[in-house]
């Protein structure tokens, strides 16, 4: 028997605040445009530019509130890491036209913006929001006058004997 994969993984920008919205069941759904952007070289040596838009969608589902946490910590303009699968759809709209719709149904997300602590949340586990992977450089305090001031009490920590380490 042969396997089959359906995964996207994108990094982008939003171009909307995120729309959220409850369906006739109570669950409640997070939409959202993501822009991804390619650059190169023309052929006169120009530079060139192309962004594609992507539609995608966040449930709240049993183990997780994803659409929840969307709506709470993303906005416009935010770079977003997202992981799903793409989907087709086609409906009848209020003339009889068929419609057709590309989705991403977004199982993971990270915010990479950091304005809003920068965490990720994984739509699978049910974890809460945890902080990112790579986290921002400190910012500087503003009584430091000189380079490593605001890390005054680093150095003495590293010569205290009792450290609460298991090892």
């Amino acid at each position: 028997m042969s396997r089959s994969l359906n995964k996207v993984t994108l990094i982008g920008n939003l171009g909307n605040d995120p729309e959220v919205r409850s369906t006739s069941g109570g669950n409640r759904v997070a939409t959202f445009s993501l822009a991804t952007s390619r650059s190169w070289n023309g052929p006169a040596g120009d530079r060139q530019e192309k962004t594609e838009w992507h539609r995608c969608v966040v449930w709240n589902t049993k183990t997780s509130q994803l659409a929840d946490i969307v709506e709470k910590y993303v906005k416009k303009g935010d770079k977003l890491y997202v992981e799903g699968r793409i989907e087709y759809r086609q409906w009848q709209d209020k003339e009889g036209q068929t419609r057709y719709s590309t989705e991403i149904n977004v199982r993971e997300l990270i915010m990479l913006s950091g304005r809003s602590g920068g965490g990720d949340y994984d739509g699978e586990s049910g974890s809460a929001p945890q902080r990112a992977r790579s986290a921002p450089a400190p910012a500087k305090a503003a009584t430091a006058t000189k380079a490593g001031e605001d890390f005054e009490d680093f150095p003495g920590a590293l010569n205290d004997e009792d450290d609460d380490l298991p090892f």
